[in-house]
């Protein structure tokens, strides 16, 4: 495995890993507010589906036998990498991969939340179209992108119901 994709894939996994840090944080302090938890029966799959995405990624790669880097799709990688940080800063500690409300709390509309209603997913959306084309890994970008859509689909139908109430 080339020094870049190992790189690469090592900072992926470590983004992903503190990213479920920062959300167990505030998970705690969510349920410390009275925050009630909603669509847990997919939740595991969201993990599955992220999970199966890195492992993918490896995989093609090996399996592609080293396919060159694209800097400019990791330039990109890198730009989404830094409007998540300004996702997950706008809603503080309110920011979670699982999904809770406080009752009688509004949603956040700070930051990026001004302009878009979901930035978080449309991120996510990009992570699963970009990070395979920094190395031309295009099977995990198809596969990958069906599922993240139907998975998104599930989430946001729940995630729209509950800010309703």
């Amino acid at each position: 495995m080339a020094m870049d994709f190992a790189f690469f894939i090592s900072f992926f996994i470590l983004q992903r890993m503190s990213e479920l840090a920062v959300a167990r944080r505030n998970e705690k302090w969510l349920r410390s507010q009275g925050a009630l938890e909603y669509g847990k029966g997919h939740y595991p799959f969201i993990l599955l589906l992220h999970s199966g995405f890195l492992g993918s990624l490896i995989g093609e790669y090996l399996y592609r036998r080293e396919p060159p880097i694209d800097l400019a799709f990791l330039a990109l990688f890198i730009l989404l990498l830094g409007a998540k940080i300004w996702v997950i800063s706008s809603l503080g500690r309110y920011w979670n991969t699982k999904i809770f409300r406080i009752p009688g709390s509004n949603p956040v509309r700070s930051g990026p939340y001004r302009i878009l209603k979901h930035p978080n997913y449309v991120i996510v959306v990009l992570e699963f179209i970009v990070a395979p084309m920094v190395f031309h890994l295009y099977y995990t970008l198809l596969i990958f992108t069906v599922l993240n859509a139907i998975m998104l689909g599930v989430r946001i139908r729940v995630e729209e119901r509950v800010w309703a109430q």
